[in-house]
This record gives C-alpha cells, sequence and structure tokens, in this order.
C-alpha cells in the first residue's frame, strides 16, 4: 500500500546523512580499489562501477520502500522469514557458491549474485518486531512470549555460521535480541538465556582452528606477522601514519597489495591513513547522528510495531559499525563485517537502503501522528 499523506516529509536528516556515507563510500572504495582493480581485472574503475551499480539500485528500493506503508510488513512477516529460511537453505544447494574463497556464502542466479545473510539481518528484526508487538501482554511467560522468535533466530544462527560466517549470525542475533528486549522482556529471563547462550557460542569458537587462532592472534599480532597477524598489523600501519590530516586521498601506501581486500572489511583502514584523524572521526560523527536520528524516529513511532522495528534497523547497522572500528583498530579478533554504506559490497548496501527506506517511512507516519 503506498502511502499518500505527501505533505509529511521524511525525515531528512537521516536522508542527508545516508547520502554523505554513500558518497563517502564511493570515494573510498575507488581511492581503495584503483590498484587492485587494474592489476587484478584490467580495469581500475571496476569495483567502483559495481558498487555505483549497487547503490542506484539501492536508493531506488529506498525511494520505493519509503512509500509503502510499513505497517504492512507485519502482514507479511511470516513470508519474509520464510523466504529468508528458503534463501538460507539455497546457500547449501548448486545454487551456492564460495566465489573462490573458503566461505559458502553467495547464491549466484545467473548474473545476479548475493549473499542471503544480508537480507537475514532485515527479516528477523521485521519479524521479531511484528511477533513482539502482537504478544507483548504474554512476555512474562518464556513460551508464551518470547520463544518463538528465539527459536527461529536459533535456526538461523546455526544455518549461516555453517556457511561459515559466525560475526554475521551473531549479528542477526544480537539484533533480535534486542528487539525483543525492547519490548519488555523480563530481565530475569534476558539473564538466563544469556548464560544459556555462552557454552554454545563457546563451542563455535573453539571448534574451528582458524577462530581460536584469531583469539590468539588478537592477543599478540605480532607473533605471526606474516601469518594469522598480517591483516591486523597491515590495518595499524595504515592507521599510524595518518596523523591529524592523513596522507591524502588516494595516497594511501598499505592499500598497494599490503593490506587485503581495502575496499571491503578494512575500507576504514585506508580513511584513515588518506584522511587522517580528521576525516576517520568525521565519519564517525556521520554515523552518530545517523544513529540519534534513527532513535528518535523509533521513540516517535505511532505504534510498538514501528518502534520496535527502527530500533532494530538502527541497532543492525550501529552493531556492524562497532564490530568493524574495533577489528580494525586492533580492539577485538578479526571477523568479516564490513562498513555500512561505505565498504564495497552489493548485497550490504542493497538491504542496508532498503532497511533505511522503512525508517524513513517510519518517520513519516510518526511525524503524521503527531501533526494530525
Amino acid at each position: 500500500m503506498v502511502n499518500n499523506k505527501t505533505s509529511c516529509n521524511y525525515d531528512r536528516t537521516l536522508l542527508l546523512v545516508t547520502l554523505l556515507l554513500l558518497a563517502i563510500g564511493l570515494l573510498m572504495v575507488f581511492s581503495a580499489s584503483f590498484v587492485i582493480a587494474e592489476e587484478s581485472r584490467g580495469d581500475p574503475y571496476y569495483f567502483l562501477k559495481r558498487q555505483a551499480m549497487w547503490v542506484a539500485i539501492g536508493l531506488l528500493a529506498m525511494f520505493l520502500i519509503s512509500r509503502f506503508n510499513y505497517k504492512n510488513l507485519k502482514k507479511f512477516s511470516i513470508i519474509i522469514l520464510l523466504l529468508n529460511f528458503l534463501l538460507l537453505g539455497l546457500i547449501f544447494s548448486s545454487f551456492g557458491s564460495d566465489l573462490g574463497t573458503e566461505a559458502k556464502r553467495w547464491l549466484v542466479f545467473g548474473p545476479v549474485v548475493f549473499q542471503p545473510s544480508e537480507f537475514s539481518k532485515l527479516a528477523f528484526v521485521i519479524f521479531t518486531a511484528a511477533y513482539m508487538s502482537s504478544r507483548r501482554l504474554n512476555l512474562r511467560s518464556f513460551w508464551t512470549g518470547s520463544f518463538v522468535p528465539i527459536f527461529f533466530v536459533a535456526i538461523a544462527f546455526f544455518l549461516i555460521q555453517f556457511q561459515p560466517d559466525l560475526g554475521t549470525a551473531l549479528v542477526v542475533v544480537a539484533a533480535s535480541a534486542l528487539v525483543i528486549i525492547f519490548a519488555g522482556m523480563p530481565v530475569a529471563q534476558m539473564c538466563g538465556l544469556t548464560l544459556l547462550s555462552l557454552p554454545p557460542l563457546a563451542y563455535f569458537v573453539v571448534k574451528e582452528d582458524y577462530r581460536v587462532q584469531r583469539l590468539f592472534t588478537f592477543l599478540d599480532p605480532w607473533a605471526d606477522s606474516s601469518g594469522a597477524g598480517y591483516q591486523i598489523i597491515q590495518s595499524l600501519y595504515a592507521l599510524g601514519p595518518g596523523h591529524i590530516f592523513g596522507a591524502g586521498l588516494g595516497r594511501s601506501k598499505q592499500k598497494l597489495f599490503y593490506l587485503p581486500e581495502p575496499q571491503n572489511d578494512f575500507i576504514f583502514a585506508v580513511i584513515g591513513e588518506e584522511l587522517g584523524f580528521v576525516g576517520a572521526v568525521s565519519v564517525l560523527l556521520l554515523y552518530l547522528i545517523f544513529v540519534w536520528r534513527g532513535f528518535q524516529i523509533a521513540q516517535r513511532a505511532p505504534d510498538l510495531f514501528g518502534s520496535l522495528l527502527a530500533g532494530g534497523i538502527i541497532f543492525i547497522i550501529t552493531v556492524q559499525v562497532l564490530i568493524n572500528v574495533a577489528v580494525v583498530t586492533g580492539s577485538v579478533p578479526v571477523t568479516g563485517i564490513n562498513l555500512p554504506l561505505i565498504s564495497a559490497g552489493g548485497s550490504s548496501v542493497f538491504f542496508t537502503l532498503l532497511g533505511i527506506g522503512v525508517l524513513l517511512n517510519i518517520s513519516k507516519q510518526g511525524r503524521a501522528v503527531s501533526q494530525a
């Protein structure tokens, strides 16, 4: 259903910050990748053109979904959940691909390639917000309250981490958990479930040798500087010389085949090297404004579903920013979480913009109610 209340504006600050982050992303993707793209693809604009295409598609999707009454998502939440499980299941079929990596995370349908786990983040926030907004009065009972969304999130966690992609699986769990907590989960239930989740989480960490190695590398990256510690050391080498104002746009040295995939998970290191402390902090301030406006939208939403949905979408973006920056600065073990709206990656930017489109519609509906 298209919202015809055109007299009510979207949150312009949120929209402006989104466009600024996208512009910075395109600029930095090109700066970080043109040398690698020329060497590996024979086209210095290869990654820029791909990212620009996905940004254009994502902006179109954002505009369309921003005109779709978010309340209708509640009606389709079960269908969205089932579609998500179908796509996650197809990863283990002939449609699944590792794209030359060690992780089978992509679906390939002819020229269309995407990661269904990126859809899972948004799908589970929609489903959990829809369910919890309908069951709020039963929250004191675990079985008639939060059991159903937790059960389905647990299934998604297993499917995603078996790709393997433990980082994204944890983002899905964390975002869904926050929606449940915002809905009013009793503290005793929250603490109990947290304690119960620690043993299986520890098991999934230690069952894979490379994850254990990442933990030890985090404690002392220089113990294996040419092996497991290579990524984080190169990232720190990029951040250090950036100083206050950076080496200048396009002048990063670490992107010259030292820092692996500088246009993806470690793009913030290139920002720090080329734009310095001022550039890095400016990007973080834009994210801070984005989060502030998002939670304002959540507080002013016209119903509980809209409030939970907005809060969940903002948390997805927030936790990814925090993890990415923490990895780049060596504050947590390395994990494959990109920087939203800035890192190269079609699936990520598309589904992030889709979520922002939902936020914009919630802001529009909230203003319509306040002005009525």
